[in-house]
């Protein structure tokens, strides 16, 4: 009887198979614990522009009460529809089912991070960008509890995925190609405009291939060919507006109502605000230069950095040199383009910076592809001149995965907030940078406050409900602590406060998250009291 297909792949592959087991067992850990996680500054608006996109959907298009919902109708909806279908489906809360559709996309997102490091550098590479990915603390932090950020990262990397595998194609991409291509376009650009990024990350990829076959077969045959190739792309752009409306609708009630995103996006629009960096209260306007790369390397794991470091120096040698065809050199490019870019624009044009790292979590799945590729490399030569070599880097690779993987169990469920360890123990940046900057331990802080005044046989004051006084997402504390309590930023008249807020009421005493064995926060989101965090 002959071996399905798969199962000879897998056979031959052992690194697949293990790509699989990794995959199984974050699904597991995901469905174990996916509850655990508090509710953060943008929750509870983002539940609200779910169900009046819902209800826009299902009243045949007449209720438009979300294309003027503050200001989330700037931002595609494609998630906050999806987590509100699915909390009708399923036996959840909205904000645990919130959660669950979160690690959904976010695991979606990593296995096409798999699926891009092994087309590009084989099963190995692939698995090893998995592990990456799956062990970045932003990122798998982020998927519980992020509705823009996340989803944005996993359509911006199968966008990414989609143009490699064009490329491979190239100059002719197949029909599956081009429509797997429109569909990623849609939900990128219709997750967040800044999407339309990822035309710079092809135009420089588009500039190494030309150049390759310039020298190869001259530059007439090499535009022609670069030409047929956009042009079957090109296909692909009525169904990518389509997906993007069908995500985003406020898109297509007006035909330049992206380009309005997109100014409204070149300013900040908010009150600014102090965040903590280098141990200073820091107005956000004023934020240095030296605040993304610094922060992306005191967040991201020292097994990440290294591998991801290599990886792009690696992928621009071989472009620059030849040292690959032409068509993988633009896939290399690509790739490096879509870690890279972001990081150098934004150092350049040095736009409003908060929330760490947050709004760049999308250049983490390339980084963590590239990372893959520089990962098989080194076991490849390591191989090719010991085999206890190549055992050796792999024991080591794995034993710094764990690491990271150990202390991910240590914080739960606030692996957003943790720092590796280059940055010290999380009492020490927590001294100097922000941790728990979405207010994740209100939830903790709340069970602990209820808990303590059950205890404590405490009842409410007669004929009202108790006040507490927060300064973090007030919505998500009313929703932890329950129907007996009110909340407000004002902490007159209050009869709890966090500890940040200045008055005379009883407080209640929490430990900050200052260190990965300490699962509590204090009931705030600190230096963001007065506000946003959209």
């Amino acid at each position: 009887m002959r071996m399905p297909a798969y199962l000879a792949r897998i056979r031959s592959a052992p690194a697949d198979l293990l790509a699989y087991a990794v995959l199984f067992a974050l699904a597991t850990v995901t469905l174990l614990t996916f509850q655990d996680y508090g509710l953060g500054w943008d929750d509870y608006a983002h539940s609200q522009y779910g169900e009046m996109l819902y209800s826009y959907y299902a009243s045949g298009f007449t209720d438009k009460r979300a294309f003027s919902f503050v200001n989330l109708y700037y931002y595609g909806g494609g998630f906050d529809i999806f987590a509100t279908v699915l909390s009708k489906l399923l036996p959840f809360s909205l904000f645990e089912t919130r959660r669950l559709a979160g690690a959904i996309v976010g695991i979606l997102g990593m296995i096409v991070v798999w699926r891009t490091g092994r087309r590009l550098g084989g099963p190995i590479a692939g698995v090893a960008a998995l592990l990456l990915i799956a062990t970045d603390p932003s990122y798998y932090g982020h998927m519980f509890i992020n509705a823009k950020d996340v989803p944005f990262a996993a359509a911006m990397i199968f966008l990414v995925f989609s143009l490699v595998r064009a490329f491979d194609e190239y100059p002719r991409p197949r029909v599956s190609s081009i429509l797997i291509f429109a569909l990623a376009l849609g939900l990128t650009v219709g997750t967040r405009i800044i999407g339309g990024i990822a035309a710079a990350f092809a135009g420089i990829a588009f500039l190494f291939l030309v150049a390759g076959e310039w020298r190869k077969m001259g530059l007439r045959p090499a535009l022609a060919r670069a030409g047929k190739f956009s042009g079957f792309l090109a296909l692909g752009l009525p169904l990518s507006y389509a997906v993007m409306g069908l995500v985003w609708p406020w898109s297509v009630q007006e035909f330049d109502n992206p380009l309005r995103a997109i100014e409204y996006f070149s300013h900040f629009w908010e009150q600014p605000w102090k965040e903590l960096y280098n141990g200073v209260p820091t107005l956000i306007l004023d934020m240095p230069r030296t605040y993304l790369p610094k922060l992306c390397l005191l967040k991201f794991p020292e097994i990440f950095i290294g591998l991801s470091i290599a990886g792009i120096a690696g992928a621009i040698v071989a472009s620059v040199r030849g040292l690959v065809p032409p068509a993988k050199r633009a896939a290399l490019m690509l790739v490096v383009s879509a870690a890279v870019l972001p990081v150098l624009l934004a150092v350049i044009t040095k736009p409003v910076l908060y929330n760490s790292i947050r709004h760049f979590i999308f250049v983490g799945p390339s980084l963590a592809v590239l990372g893959g590729l520089a990962a098989a490399y080194i076991y490849r030569q390591a191989e090719a001149y010991r085999h206890r070599f190549a055992t050796a880097a792999v024991a080591v690779f794995a034993a710094l995965i764990g690491w990271t993987a150990v202390d991910f169990v240590r914080i739960h469920p606030y692996q957003y907030a943790l720092f590796n360890h280059v940055a010290g123990s999380m009492q020490r940046a927590s001294q100097r940078y922000m941790t728990d900057y979405w207010g994740l331990g209100i939830k903790e802080a709340a069970s602990e406050m209820i808990e303590r005044l059950d205890a404590q046989g405490v009842k409410p004051p007669v004929g009202r409900k108790w006040r507490v006084a927060v300064c973090g997402p007030g919505h998500s504390a009313t929703i932890e602590l329950g129907p007996h309590f009110v909340t407000s930023y004002d902490a007159k008249g209050a009869d709890f406060r966090s500890r940040s807020a200045p008055s005379t009421a009883r407080s209640l005493t929490r430990r900050c998250l200052v260190r990965p064995s300490a699962r509590a926060s204090c009931l705030r989101a600190p230096m963001t009291c007065a506000a946003g965090n959209m």
